[in-house]
């Protein structure tokens, strides 16, 4: 891969990889470090993309299995972290903001696949594709999520109008 399409792809795709990266991890720090892994295995990887479209879902196939390594690392289960900076992105509407916080709250598999669906626009057969995971399960999985977030917005005070 020359140094021009590597920096094509990371101008096209550093923010979607980099959303999908942080609504999995919710960590900053760990955030910027996955993409910075995913990225670097884009520079080292020798395979033949047929399109844009190819690249982009081979970056987040390889960015939420790089979500799994951390996750399942030693270091990650025995280390408490010390958050400096923000800890969630400013929204300009607050409806964004109680959703975003919803969804935060959604265990990890879940998270990924509302992100996948609703923020990347992928379908439910291309997100089975990307996460190795059945289309039974993903669908299921977007069920669950939404029955939770559902409940959590109810919890919150929103009412069946802002679900």
């Amino acid at each position: 891969m020359t140094s021009q399409e590597y920096t094509r792809y990371f101008n096209l795709y550093a923010d979607d990889i980099y959303r999908v990266v942080l609504s999995s991890c919710k960590n900053f720090s760990d955030a910027e470090d996955i993409m910075q892994n995913t990225f670097l295995k884009l520079l080292k990887t020798d395979i033949s993309f047929t399109d844009d479209l190819h690249v982009k879902k081979w970056l987040i196939t390889v960015a939420v299995n790089e979500c799994r390594n951390v996750f399942h690392s030693f270091w990650k289960k025995k280390v408490n972290y010390l958050e400096d900076g923000p800890s969630e992105p400013l929204f300009f509407m607050k409806e964004h903001s109680e959703l975003y916080d919803a969804v935060r709250q959604l265990p990890q598999m879940y998270r990924i696949v509302i992100h996948l669906y609703y923020y990347e626009g992928y379908s439910v057969k291309e997100i089975s594709k990307i996460l190795h995971i059945k289309e039974s399960t993903i669908q299921t999985r977007l069920m669950r999520s939404r029955e939770k977030l559902k409940t959590i917005l109810k919890e919150d005070g929103y009412g069946p109008e802002a679900v």
